[in-house]
């Protein structure tokens, strides 16, 4: 999950810089008064996104499967706590009834 967040961040640093350099020399229009500098980081995120949905499609990919496999396992932890809490629970009630 670590790497895809890092990658991610730079596909985002990348297109930053690309956005930067092109609002710069005038490609794309610069913004509003002192908005400049958001104007440039929202166009970096727009652009980032399909950018990152695109190129780093495996890599989600097995980042989902290893969440799925953690999630997978501690439902399985609970659920064997649980069998455990009730068989601890059913001895105590197994010898306080009358025969």
């Amino acid at each position: 999950m670590l790497r895809y967040t890092l990658m991610r961040l730079g596909i985002f640093a990348g297109c930053l810089v690309v956005v930067w350099g092109a609002v710069y020399s005038g490609i794309f229009p610069r913004g509003f008064g002192d908005s400049n500098f958001l104007w440039v980081l929202l166009l970096a995120m727009v652009l980032s996104a399909p950018i990152s949905f695109v190129v780093l499609r495996k890599e989600r990919d097995r980042a989902s499967v290893r969440i799925v496999g953690r999630v997978d396992r501690m439902k399985a932890n609970l659920e064997a706590n649980r069998n455990q809490e009730d068989a601890a629970d059913e001895g105590p009630r197994a010898q306080s009834q009358p025969s």
